[in-house]
């Protein structure tokens, strides 16, 4: 199991404030995770679901891993931190699915980079207050 390696949480994540840190406090990748997707289809049309994800994009306020300035563009994902496994779906361990703790909003391409990438590989570029070069 994936979880047993993972101490991670939004809690966690709001300890790093800017992006490229809360990504890679987030990363997944190179952990062998692979999504359970026939079983979790279905979950993500549940109706509890679907309101649990609306209130975790109102908190987030569509920024993308909840940082503040990084607006997501398109389509809003909203990420599980750890990672929901076939056993999770099977015996609906809630604190895995439906837990606010374990939600967190990013973009399509910061899913992927969460997944798959590394920081590095994603082109991030980190602003800072005064920093007046253009990227």
């Amino acid at each position: 199991m994936i979880k047993d390696d993972l101490d991670i949480s939004y809690s966690g994540a709001l300890e790093h404030s800017n992006f490229g840190d809360r990504l890679n406090y987030l990363s997944l990748a190179k952990k062998g995770y692979q999504s359970p997707r026939r079983f979790s289809n279905p979950f993500y049309h549940n109706p509890i679901w679907r309101k649990l994800r609306d209130d975790v994009i109102a908190r987030d306020g569509g920024y993308d891993l909840g940082v503040p300035g990084v607006k997501i563009e398109g389509a809003v994902y909203v990420h599980h931190i750890i990672p929901i496994e076939e056993i999770d779906i099977e015996d609906w361990n809630e604190d895995i699915l439906l837990n606010p703790d374990n939600l967190i909003t990013c973009s399509h391409d910061t899913h992927m980079a969460i997944h798959y990438k590394s920081n590095e590989s994603v082109g991030i570029v980190d602003r800072h207050p005064g920093d007046t070069t253009l990227w």
